[in-house]
């Protein structure tokens, strides 16, 4: 295992001021009580349990006589929630309370799945689009195709009336094996058509796309660490390996916030031919160290790996950037990651709430943590902002280091860390795509790909995505986008759009494959001139020139 320094364990006024204060507190753990999770206490025994706590009947006692005697009315609901927050921030960021009502959509972003009709949609003109049935799911099997416009949801109007994404996520989702009638006007068809639709699960997937970025290179973009993220990134890999000939890999982990840290350790084993290093290991005040160890059961011959990473990448992502860079299994490409080393247990609580507690803290293999200094609450809500106005995300020379303490790779060479993972190739951000006038802009794309590609689907139905890739698209798609983002109340002069025209018609012709050819369409021609993804050709040895196709 890498060497270095070892990680740092440590984990009156009037009454009618400070008496409803007192009042949230005891409700708090009385709520608490649920998990027994109460004042006093805090031990685990050896079966995992938290012992009888200590002072239940006097807080008790209290609520009752609160209840009973208060001068005003008590809100107990709202006291609970901001006695909740304010306990749980004087511990650390990442500590939070999830009510019964979010933890539907919480849990539903780790466990892979969902219950839904299967369908990608937007809204244009207060109508809902479908944008495209997800493939085997309950709409494609019913015959629902994309650029079909739903009109009715159980016999509600939802065209014309102004309805939000959330309405119609309330509307489509429901239990498994129940059913929904829906609506639907499609072109060439003047009659409205309903179908029944019966609703399933649906798989929420973490990769994005997987596809070739030349004859040798494979490109995985992980959204997320579900836990169905190892066998979805294992299916890519067979495919790309085994129909395509993949021998190098480039891991894309920009804007992945992490999720379930075994999966990203059996992703990691998958990088390692041996048995028994350390990939990671946690350790915490009330509970012991954990080694999370590769298998030693790769299946697949991987060469050279790249990871690209950002300051959006955080917890499993950084647990996959730091061993690969700790063994020198690869170069880390981007710029200085989130900064997220705690590791968090969720516990439900007796309402159907759930607490997520802080009860680790991760190392990497050369024994750095990388969670960045949280004392100042105000301060690590506002790294985002630091960093931009620094000057570290557009130059290396700028890149602050939180902790001067040298770690060693397998190489011999010094990492640091107290502060994200800090890239050995960096990528400065491109700073156009933070402009005001190019944010409203991108806005509107969406629904002029849409329609551009509704109005242009016989120009490009026999054109493969590599012919599409190679091919200008015409300069009037660019100006007929101005004009709709226009008569949508976007307003510019020539001097604010000229230095964006580069990024947007990038990102226009990617919008408009994603229409035609899905996910592998829009990285497809997105990559072809992004920077993390160039550099990675170049140190894997592969050739950015088939990257830069014309646009």
């Amino acid at each position: 295992m890498p060497t270095g320094a070892p990680p740092s364990r440590s984990p009156l006024r009037r009454p009618a001021t400070w008496l409803p204060l007192l009042v949230a507190a005891a409700l708090v753990a009385g709520v608490l009580i649920g998990m027994q999770l109460a004042a006093g206490e805090t031990a685990v025994d050896e079966t995992g349990e938290l012992p009888p706590a200590n002072g239940q009947g006097k807080l008790e006692e209290l609520i009752r006589y609160v209840e009973a005697k208060y001068v005003d009315e008590v809100d107990r609901e709202a006291l609970v929630q901001k006695t909740i927050d304010h306990l749980l921030g004087q511990l650390d960021p990442h500590s939070n309370y999830i009510s019964r009502e979010d933890l539907l959509e919480v849990n539903e972003q780790l466990d892979g799945s969902f219950v839904g009709i299967g369908i990608e949609y937007m809204i244009v003109d207060d109508t809902i689009v479908v944008v495209a049935p997800l493939a085997d799911g309950p709409s494609a099997n019913q015959g629902i195709l994309a650029g079909d416009q739903i009109v009715t949801i159980n016999d509600t109007l939802v065209a014309g009336v102004d309805i939000s994404s959330p309405e119609i996520v309330g509307l489509l989702r429901g239990e498994k094996g129940t059913q929904v009638d829906i609506g639907v006007l499609r072109r060439g068809l003047a009659e409205a058509q309903d179908y029944t639709i019966t609703r399933d699960e649906i798989p929420n997937r973490s990769v994005d796309v997987a596809y070739m970025l030349d004859d040798e290179t494979g490109y995985v973009k992980l959204n997320r660490f579900s836990a169905t993220t190892y066998d979805e990134f294992m299916n890519a890999l067979k495919v790309m390996i085994e129909e395509e000939g993949m021998e190098d890999l480039v891991i894309d982990l920009r804007h992945n916030p992490g999720g379930y840290l075994q999966e990203a350790t059996k992703i990691l084993s998958q990088l390692f031919p041996e048995k028994g290093r350390t990939l990671v290991y946690t350790e915490g005040r009330a509970v012991g160290r954990h080694d999370y160890d590769t298998n030693g059961k790769p299946l697949f011959d991987i060469d050279e790996v790249a990871v690209l990473i950002d300051e959006g990448s955080a917890s499993a992502s950084e647990i996959v950037a730091g061993a690969v860079q700790d063994y020198d299994r690869g170069v880390i490409i981007g710029r200085r990651s989130f900064g997220k080393g705690l590791v968090q247990e969720q516990y439900r609580l007796k309402d159907g709430s759930a607490l997520r507690l802080t009860v680790a803290r991760y190392y990497t293999p050369s024994n750095r943590s990388i969670q960045r200094p949280y004392d100042n609450a105000d301060n690590y809500r506002e790294d985002a902002g630091e960093r931009l106005s620094s000057g570290e995300l557009v130059s290396a020379d700028s890149i602050r280091v939180l902790d001067s303490t040298e770690y060693y790779t397998a190489g011999n060479r010094v990492v640091y860390g107290g502060g994200g993972i800090t890239p050995d190739v960096f990528v400065p951000l491109d700073t156009a795509q933070l402009d005001p006038l190019f944010l409203a802009l991108r806005r509107r794309l969406p629904e002029y790909a849409y329609r551009y590609a509704a109005a242009e689907a016989d120009r490009y139905a026999e054109l493969s995505l590599d012919a599409f890739a190679a091919t200008r698209l015409p300069d009037a798609a660019y100006t007929d986008f101005l004009d709709f983002a226009r008569t949508d109340g976007v307003r510019w002069t020539e001097a604010e759009l000229r230095p964006l025209r580069a990024d947007l018609q990038r990102y226009l012709k990617a919008r408009i494959a994603r229409q035609f050819y899905g996910e592998e369409g829009f990285y497809t021609i997105f990559n072809q001139q992004d920077e993390a993804v160039l550099r990675a050709l170049e140190k894997l040895g592969g050739s950015s020139s088939t990257l830069r196709a014309e646009r």
